[in-house]
């Protein structure tokens, strides 16, 4: 009967983890027949499935080793597997990344080309427009391309690339294929600046295309213009063309200068607005009339010159 104030349960003498490798010596020697006698049958055990064939003359211990570890090695198989394909497709998702970012600048760059392009050939379109505009004038004119603007508000006028070396002048006009923009005002060696018709202190002398009745045409308000000193009982028409009279010898005779947008009567003259032909708030190229000689200027302005 077991004492239960006995060494071995109060653990006074060695403490019990000491104990144990010589109680399992101890054990494997109380039971070395047994021992033996079981190492004996695995070692008979393994000669048999050594020597003993089954299907397909696979032998017995083959069958074994294939049962024991076949799910081991099915279960790496799958982890590398998908560990593969994990690795394949984050390769491959990196990649398109990669190739969506490329795609994404080409398109970026096609697109600015693109712009570019079309910009180019807007201009290159202009420009054969003026010059072919430019051969057909009864004058020579010079085509001029709008650097900068004035900044103010009340001054209207913009800055042109060609200036005293290319034999301008103050008091030129300048217009595109559309109607007159207005005149040169200040020459320097390569610039020159011109004040556009909406300002207040230009003057371009008009006539009206239908009943000729003459005028002055100035700078208004909302970047319309406004022809003065026409009586009340001349007859005019909104929407009617205004054209330059050539009697300033700035602006030679029947150029386009606007169409009527507004009529209103008043105590002696009409008040009449006109919309401007060109438009003014894009301007990019521009051509400077030069002045012909005094007898091609009498020819232009007179009355039998349309």
């Amino acid at each position: 009967m077991f004492n239960l104030n006995s060494p071995e349960f109060l653990g006074a003498d060695r403490p019990p983890e000491r104990e144990t490798p010589e109680r399992v010596q101890a054990f494997v020697s109380r039971h070395r027949a047994f021992f033996i006698l079981l190492a004996v049958l695995v070692a008979q055990l393994l000669l048999l499935s050594v020597q003993i064939t089954r299907n397909r003359k696979a032998r017995l211990i083959q069958v074994w080793a294939v049962a024991v570890f076949d799910p081991f090695a099915r279960t790496l198989r799958a982890s590398y597997d998908a560990t593969t394909g994990a690795w394949r497709s984050y390769r491959d998702l990196s990649g398109a990344q990669q190739q969506n970012r490329e795609l994404n600048l080409q398109l970026v760059a096609a697109h600015s080309q693109i712009q570019q392009l079309s910009q180019q050939a807007a201009e290159a379109h202009r420009l054969r427009d003026l010059l072919e505009f430019r051969n057909h004038l009864p004058f020579q004119a010079v085509a001029a391309e709008v650097i900068a603007s004035s900044p103010g508000e009340t001054s209207k006028a913009i800055f042109i690339d060609k200036g005293m070396d290319a034999g301008l002048t103050s008091d030129l006009a300048v217009m595109t294929p559309a109607g007159v923009v207005g005149k040169i005002i200040a020459v320097f060696p390569h610039t020159a600046q011109v004040i556009l018709i909406t300002d207040a202190s230009s003057g371009v002398a008009c006539t009206l295309e239908k009943n000729r009745v003459q005028g002055i045409l100035k700078g208004g308000s909302l970047n319309l213009c406004q022809i003065h000193y026409v009586m009340n009982e001349a007859t005019v028409s909104v929407g009617e063309m205004v054209l330059t009279s050539g009697l300033d010898q700035i602006y030679p005779k029947g150029l386009p200068v606007g169409s009527v947008a507004e009529i209103a009567e008043g105590n002696i003259y009409k008040t009449i607005k006109v919309q401007p032909a060109a438009a003014l708030d894009r301007l990019e190229t521009v051509l400077v009339v030069l002045k012909p000689p005094s007898s091609e200027l009498q020819a232009l302005n007179s009355p039998s010159h349309p």
